[in-house]
C-alpha cells in the first residue's frame, strides 16, 4: 500500500461504490477499502451463515434453511423505482449488463385494518376498494389533473399554482378525503411524514408523476428489484470501478484517519503499519461515528439524526391479504397508527433468488419515536402471518457535520427508513457536487471495450 491515489473510499455501501465507480470513470486513481469480508457495507446481502454471524454470533443456523448458497438477506430494505434517479444511473454508467431485475408484484398501502392494493391511475381509482363511490369520482378527476399538467398550459391549471399552492390547497380544490390523501401523500409520493401538505405542492406532483410513469413501465408496480440481492448494487459499481483502474481491498481494517497537524486537512489512512496516501477520502458515516474520531482531534465529523429499526423476518408464507404476491410494498401511513413516521414492509421470494424455495423475506421498517421501538413496528409484523425466524437491528442515522471542503473529508449519509433509492442518488449527486464543485451530469454511457472487461 506504498502507492498514492487520487481517492480513498471507505466503505463499500452503494452510495461509496456509486461515487468510486463515477470517479474512477473520471480518470481518478481509487483505492476502496472495507473492514468487512463482503461487499456492500451496511447495505450487503448477507448469505445464512453471515446472517447468524451477524446477528448471533455464535448461533448456527438451522440445517432445514436450505444452503448458504440459496440466502442473500438484505440487511437494509429498498427497491428501485422504475423510472427513478437510480435506474438513470444504472444505464448511463451501463452497469445494467452486471444485473438482472425482476419486477415487484405489488405494492399496497395499509388502511382502516386492512391492506389494499394502491390505485395509480384513474381506472384503478374506479375500482378501488380504499373509496366510496363519489370519493371515486373526486380522486378520477385529481388523477385526470396530475396527468393532463402542462406548465405551459393555463387552462390544465385550474387555478392553481404548483409552485406556490400548498399540497392541502391541491387536496381540497378536488375535495379529497384524509384517507385519499393518505394514499396519495405516502403511498405514492412516498413521503415520511405529513409535513409536505402545508408545503407548494410541485415535488409532490413530481413525485406523483415519478410513481405513475414507473407504474405504467410494468405495470404491476412502480419497483424493480435484483435477483441475488441488493447487495449485487455495489458489486456491480465496485465491478466498474475496477474496469476503469479502480482497486477493492475487503477485510482491512482502518485504525486512523491520517490528518496534517498544521492545515487539518486528509492525508492517508493508516491500517495496522501501512499508511497510505491520497488528497482527499470518501467514507460511509460509520468510520466516523460516535467514538470514531480516529484523527485524534476529538473533532464529531457526524452526528446521530435518529434511528430506525429493521426487523427480518423469515415466513414460510407470502403475506396474507396481497393476492399471494410474491414480492410487495406495503406503506402503514403513520396516522393509521397513530405515528409521526410511517411503517414500512418489503418482501421478496425465493423468485428473486434471495432465499430457499418456499420461503419469503419480509424486513419491516421505521424511524423509532419512542423507548420501546420493538412495539412500533409491531402494526407492521402483524400482517405478516407465521413467523418462522425474526433478527431485529436498531441503526443510527448519521449525517456529516460538514461539507468535507476545507479539510477534504467527504462523508456519506446513512440510509434512511425510506423504501425506495430516489434519496441515496440524491446523497450521491449532493457529494459529487462537494467534491468534484459540479453537479453531477450523465451524459453518455463510458466506452468499455471486451478486451477492458477481460
Amino acid at each position: 500500500m506504498d502507492e498514492e491515489y487520487d481517492v480513498i473510499v471507505l466503505g463499500t455501501g452503494l452510495t461509496e461504490c456509486i461515487l468510486s465507480g463515477l470517479l474512477s470513470v473520471a480518470g481518478k486513481k481509487v483505492l476502496h477499502l472495507d473492514r468487512q469480508q463482503y461487499y456492500g457495507g451496511e447495505s450487503a446481502s448477507l448469505n445464512l451463515t453471515q446472517t447468524y454471524a451477524h446477528f448471533r454470533p455464535g448461533t448456527t443456523q438451522p440445517a432445514e434453511y436450505g444452503k448458504d448458497r440459496d440466502w442473500a438477506v438484505d440487511l437494509i430494505p429498498k427497491f428501485i423505482i422504475a423510472s427513478g434517479e437510480l435506474t438513470k444511473i444504472l444505464i448511463h454508467t451501463d452497469v445494467l449488463r452486471y444485473l438482472e431485475f425482476k419486477q415487484i408484484a405489488g405494492s399496497f398501502v395499509y388502511r382502516d385494518g386492512r391492506i389494499s392494493k394502491v390505485p395509480s391511475t384513474e381506472m384503478e381509482a374506479v375500482r378501488s376498494s380504499l373509496m366510496g363511490l363519489f370519493e371515486k369520482r373526486r380522486a378520477k378527476k385529481f388523477f385526470e389533473f396530475v396527468q393532463g399538467w402542462k406548465d405551459d398550459d393555463p387552462v390544465t391549471h385550474q387555478g392553481l399554482n404548483l409552485d406556490t399552492d400548498s399540497m392541502k390547497k391541491v387536496y381540497e380544490k378536488f375535495g379529497l378525503e384524509a384517507g385519499t390523501q393518505d394514499f396519495v401523500g405516502h403511498a405514492m409520493a412516498l413521503y415520511l411524514d405529513d409535513d409536505y401538505i402545508t408545503k407548494p405542492a410541485r415535488p409532490t406532483y413530481d413525485r406523483i408523476i415519478l410513481y405513475t410513469s414507473s407504474m405504467a413501465r410494468y405495470g404491476k408496480s412502480p419497483y424493480i428489484y435484483p435477483l441475488y440481492g441488493l447487495g449485487e448494487l455495489p458489486q456491480a459499481f465496485a465491478r466498474l470501478s475496477a474496469i476503469h483502474g479502480g482497486t477493492y481491498m475487503l477485510d482491512k481494517p482502518v485504525d486512523e484517519i491520517v490528518t496534517d497537524p498544521e492545515t487539518g486537512k486528509f492525508v492517508g489512512v493508516r491500517s495496522g503499519e501501512e499508511t497510505v496516501k491520497a488528497p482527499m477520502v470518501i467514507g460511509s458515516p460509520d468510520y466516523f461515528g460516535a467514538g470514531k474520531e480516529m484523527d485524534g482531534g476529538g473533532k464529531m465529523r457526524v452526528i446521530e439524526e435518529g434511528k430506525v429499526i429493521r426487523a427480518i423476518c423469515l415466513l414460510k408464507n407470502n403475506i396474507p391479504g396481497t393476492d399471494e404476491s410474491d414480492s410487495v410494498q406495503i406503506i402503514i401511513p403513520q396516522n393509521q397508527v397513530n405515528r409521526r413516521n410511517d411503517i414500512y414492509i418489503a418482501s421478496v421470494s425465493s423468485s428473486h433468488n434471495v432465499c430457499a424455495k418456499g420461503y419469503t423475506v419480509a424486513i419491516v421498517s421505521t424511524i423509532i419515536e419512542t423507548s420501546t421501538p420493538e412495539r412500533e413496528i409491531l402494526p407492521g409484523i402483524q400482517l405478516l402471518g407465521q413467523i418462522i425466524e425474526k433478527f431485529v437491528s436498531i441503526t443510527p442515522l448519521y449525517t456529516p457535520t460538514a461539507s468535507g471542503k476545507e479539510d477534504n473529508i467527504f462523508i456519506t449519509k446513512s440510509y434512511d427508513a425510506t423504501s425506495h433509492f430516489e434519496t441515496v442518488v440524491d446523497d450521491v449527486k449532493d457529494c459529487w457536487e462537494r467534491i468534484m464543485g459540479e453537479k453531477l451530469i450523465l451524459t453518455e454511457k463510458p466506452k468499455i471495450s471486451a478486451d477492458e472487461e477481460d
